[in-house]
């Protein structure tokens, strides 16, 4: 009995991440963030970001004899180093997806 419980529970969170997930890509992408998103960004988020980066940093160096030995020391380079920093420095203040922001509000009333 104890199996199949685990079984239906382990089920059901597969389940849920997976309707989590698809929900999270459906949404447009805000172009506008507000005051209150840039300054939670500004104070929260670019903080936690860039600790993410030096903590990321700190475990690739760390890491680094095994990923050359695995082979992949450019894939985790790449997932613990430049997706945080590109996510801390590239991204527009309040916006949700990384890269600069290809225009301001001045060329959208263009």
């Amino acid at each position: 009995m104890p199996a199949t419980l685990s079984r239906i529970l382990t089920t059901t969170v597969a389940v849920c991440m997976l309707a989590f997930a698809s929900a999270g890509h459906a949404n447009t992408i805000n172009d506008a963030p507000s005051a209150l998103e840039m300054t939670a960004d500004a104070v929260i988020a670019r903080p936690l970001l860039l600790a993410t980066t030096v903590v990321g940093t700190a475990v690739y160096i760390v890491s680094l004899p095994f990923s050359l030995l695995g082979g992949n020391a450019g894939e985790a380079g790449e997932v613990l180093v430049l997706g945080p920093a590109k996510s801390t420095f590239l991204r527009c203040l309040g916006c949700d997806s990384s890269g600069r922001r290809q225009g301001g509000p001045a060329n959208e009333s263009n």
